[in-house]
């Protein structure tokens, strides 16, 4: 859906450092977890066990008595395309994903459409790594979407939609929106 997640050389460079600093603002602002997803986390292995290993720092100062996120359950996910051995059997992987509590692992496969909960293909597993982990997402290994799977949040001049669509949603919400008299510009979702 995202395409310009897809380019390894678009976006914009970011410091470990300053997306720890994003992180703890969002801690204080009642974030319930940290998601890493893709394009993929895993083709920067040194700098996700960074990222990850601050994470999992600065959510301990944060739920210990007296901080922002006291008592709190705070889980830490990471999507990755790889294949679960495909992670252990490479050592740079395996350490960069030592922190997560759980893990989305598997290629999306559009031929592949699922109800499973957040995530895009039927060949995608989530597997928990941590008591936390297990904690938060074992009710979830199953489960299957019950209601809508897009999240429209509004901003100032455009519209976000976030999860993942199931086949042809997108392209009736664009027939709809033209029928509205509403155009799109920079869809993510087109090539």
């Amino acid at each position: 859906m995202s395409r310009h997640t897809w380019d390894p050389r678009g976006g914009a460079s970011r410091t470990v450092s300053s997306l720890l600093g994003l992180w703890r603002e969002a801690l204080a602002r009642g974030a319930d977890g940290l998601t890493v997803s893709g394009g993929e986390p895993l083709d920067q292995p040194a700098a996700l066990e960074a990222l990850l290993a601050g994470a999992m720092r600065a959510r301990a100062e944060a739920v210990a008595p007296g901080g922002p996120a006291a008592g709190r359950e705070i889980d830490i996910l990471l999507y990755t395309g790889y294949e679960e051995d495909e992670v252990e059997r490479d050592a740079a992987r395996s350490a960069a994903v030592r922190h997560a509590d759980a893990l989305v692992t598997g290629r999306f496969r559009v031929a592949e459409p699922t109800a499973l909960v957040w995530r895009g293909s039927a060949n995608q597993r989530i597997r928990p790594r941590t008591a936390r982990g297990w904690a938060r997402y074992q009710e979830h290994l199953a489960r299957t979407e019950s209601g809508p799977r897009l999240q429209v949040v509004e901003g100032e001049g455009d519209v976000r939609l976030y999860g993942v669509p199931r086949r042809g949603e997108l392209v009736e919400l664009e027939r709809r929106l033209r029928r509205a008299r509403i155009a799109l510009t920079g869809a993510s979702w087109r090539p």
